[in-house]
């Protein structure tokens, strides 16, 4: 089941059908005793309606913050030891790629989200910047993963291998973080075959595309969010990015005007332009 929030409301995409969700807000509605349960029954006795146009979908995100994983997979730790290897902290992204804790960060509040199809911002103090196509898992209040969205978390590569201390500027500006363009309510953990796909076009061309799967997540979802929610409280709950296993070359950098697409099977497609 695919849930999708809108400028017009919020709708249930299921069995080939489109439900409206009335008299619900977004926070209230994902943090659902029985979401799942809730959206079943909805779909089975609810009145189908018209899909919303394309143009008014948000992104699917209320008062949630949105964390991040780092290191995860094994192409991200390569990556994150070759861009700080001169500042002396190479060291630091295989050692935690090891380690019993993750890395995980604050990435942004809701105000600092694209929405889908909105351009995300360059930061102009940066000549270095990628996308970062990610699985990012819905949790509510208590902990537990409700579902499943596509994240972009856009980053500084110069800013943050120029000293690991920089992390915060390279990963939380404004429009740095796009999620969408639904979640994907399932009881059941994705398949470790689950298929990412990122693609890069410029002036139309594709500049570069890549692709990976959860296999290659050297950590459970579960066990990030079970690291996110330890000692911490998120009263409506919260996004969790998991991490990126695709990254372009070291050469490449993203400019105004690209067209950055990501895929996840089961989920869908976020694409946002490049402001």
């Amino acid at each position: 089941m695919h849930l999708y929030r809108t400028s017009s409301g919020n709708f249930l995409h299921a069995n080939g059908s489109w439900f409206a969700l009335t008299g619900q807000d977004w926070d209230g509605l994902i943090m659902h005793a029985d979401l799942h349960g809730h959206l079943a029954q909805t779909a089975a006795q609810g009145q189908p309606c018209p899909a919303p146009a394309p143009e008014t979908i948000l992104a699917p995100i209320g008062s949630q913050e949105v964390w991040a994983a780092g290191v995860t997979y094994f192409r991200s730790r390569t990556a994150r030891m070759e861009e700080s290897k001169d500042a002396g902290g190479g060291s630091f992204y295989d050692r935690v790629y090891s380690a019993e804790r993750p890395e995980i960060f604050f990435k942004a509040t809701p105000q600092r989200v694209a929405h889908p199809g909105q351009a995300m911002h360059l930061r102009a103090d940066s000549k270095w910047m990628v996308p970062e196509p990610e699985l990012t898992l819905v949790i509510n209040q208590a902990g537990e993963i409700i579902g499943y969205t596509v994240g972009n978390d856009l980053s500084c590569r110069d800013i943050e291998g120029e000293n690991p201390l920089y992390l915060p500027q390279a990963k939380c500006f404004k429009l740095c973080a796009a999620v969408g363009p639904c979640l994907y309510i399932t009881r059941e953990p994705l398949p470790p075959e689950t298929k990412i796909a990122l693609g890069i076009r410029r002036a139309g061309v594709i500049a570069f595309s890549g692709e990976t799967t959860l296999s290659q997540l050297k950590r459970s979802p579960a066990e990030l969010a079970g690291f996110l929610f330890r000692d911490n409280t998120f009263p409506a709950g919260a996004l969790l990015m998991t991490g990126t296993g695709i990254v372009p070359a070291d050469e490449f950098t993203l400019r105004s005007g690209d067209e950055v697409s990501i895929s996840i099977d089961s989920i869908g497609i976020l694409m946002n332009p490049m402001g």
